[in-house]
Parts: structure tokens; sequence; C-alpha cells
């Protein structure tokens, strides 16, 4: 079944690690927020002891969650550049893979938020005509977003040039 995945030439090239880092820090921070109200919840109100105690629980329990998904996540992103096409897999319970021609490509964006930036990492976003085949690869290093921008731009005027 792995072999379904596999690109036809070449190996993955995989996303950074830092993509798990902001994500940690992302969800870490929406948890401790859910925490906060349910622990403020049952000092403020201790009759509602029933409300904030589950509130505070979940919210923890979905901080575990997130840390645990953040690297899974990260570790199951990959793309590969192929003579006519790139390819781009995710997923770790439900794995896509997704195969963009370049003379498809109608433009690529690349996108890092203030967290992104501080961690050096970008998102490359590659937009076809059809919303099915446009794909992102988050966690990029910043080098690299701009690396792969030129040369999907690159190739993509050139394939292109026909249609």
């Amino acid at each position: 079944m792995d072999n379904l995945f596999a690109p036809a030439v070449g190996e993955w090239q995989r996303v950074s690690p830092r993509l798990a880092t902001v994500r940690r820090i992302l969800l870490s921070s929406a948890a401790a927020v859910v925490v906060l109200v349910g622990v403020v919840l049952v000092l403020v109100l201790p009759d509602l002891w029933w409300i904030g105690t589950p509130v505070a629980v979940i919210g923890l329990a979905g901080g575990v969650w997130g840390w645990t998904w953040a690297g899974r996540n990260q570790r199951s992103w990959g793309y590969a550049e192929n003579a006519d096409d790139l390819l781009v897999t995710r997923g770790v319970m439900f794995k896509r893979l997704v195969a963009i021609p370049y003379g498809r490509m109608q433009f690529v964006d690349v996108e890092a938020g203030p967290l992104d930036r501080a961690y050096g990492i970008a998102t490359v976003t590659l937009h076809t005509a059809s919303s099915e085949t446009a794909a992102d690869i988050p966690g990029l290093p910043a080098e690299e977003a701009t690396r792969l921008r030129n040369r999907l731009t690159e190739l993509g005027e050139s394939r292109g040039a026909g249609l």
C-alpha cells in the first residue's frame, strides 16, 4: 500500500520540523485559554464547578492531543518535483497525494504569518483552475520556499505557454 503514495522518481522532500513547533505554540496557547476559563469558572463561581472542571479537563486533553498531532502531522507532509508535475502528500490516518502538472499552474503564493517568520518557515500554495488540485506545502524553510516558488513559476510559464 505504501507504493501507492511513493513518488515515481526520487524521494519525498520533507517540511521543516519547525512547523510542528509553530503549531504546538498555537495549539498550546488555545488550550491554555480553555483551561484558564475552566479554572476561573471554578474559582469565581464555585457552585458551577461541574461546568468549570470539565472545561479545564477538555482544554488540558486538547492541549496534549494537539501536541502529539502537531509532530505526526508535520512528519506526514512531503513533496517531490518530477519532470512534468509536482507531487504533494500529507496525512497520517487519511493519506492524500496530489499531482499538479506544471502546465496547469496558474500562480504560486508564498505566505508566512508572524510566528512563521519568527521560526523562518513559509507556506507555498499552488493554484490551478480546479480547486481540487490546488495544494499547500506548509513549513518550508524560507530559502526553500523562495527557490520552489521561483522554480514552479518558471516551469509553469514554460509549460503553460501552449495553452
